[in-house]
């Protein structure tokens, strides 16, 4: 592991999407602590991460967004959602960061990847990493 590699969750439910992150992560000196397919499988997360990546529609449904907040409001992991459909996320968890718009390339996952784990200066927030629209 590299001196700014983190434990990151990926939740999602399309194996070669999950294959694919788990490459870039593993490249990049991260290590992935789990995946997450749908909200059943978050009761059997071991190792609590730095980073959780959230697709929003999961084998489950529209489970996602959910699946964040609870990770951010019982771990306080940083989220980056990884999705195709932005507008879906209804109320972002308060962890989160912004998004990654599938489809997405390895410097970018690895880009927001990095801005999570240097605690989001705002400086330096990667062009990737769209912030959240927060509805009003």
């Amino acid at each position: 592991m590299v001196a700014n590699s983190g434990k990151i969750l990926i939740v999602e439910d399309e194996f070669l999407v999950t294959l694919q992150l788990e490459d870039i992560l593993a490249d990049g000196g991260h290590a992935v602590v789990g995946t997450v397919p749908d909200m059943a499988s978050l009761g059997m997360l071991g190792d609590v991460p730095d980073v959780a990546l959230v697709d929003l529609n999961l084998r489950d449904g529209l489970t996602g967004p959910a699946i964040a907040r609870d990770l951010s409001g019982r771990y306080g992991v940083r989220v980056i959602y990884v999705t195709a459909n932005p507008g879906q996320i209804d109320t972002p968890a308060p962890t989160a960061i912004g998004v990654v718009q599938k489809p997405f390339t390895r410097q970018a996952i690895l880009a927001a990847i990095s801005y999570a784990l240097a605690g989001c200066p705002d400086s330096a927030r990667p062009q990737e990493l769209e912030p959240l629209q927060l509805r009003t």
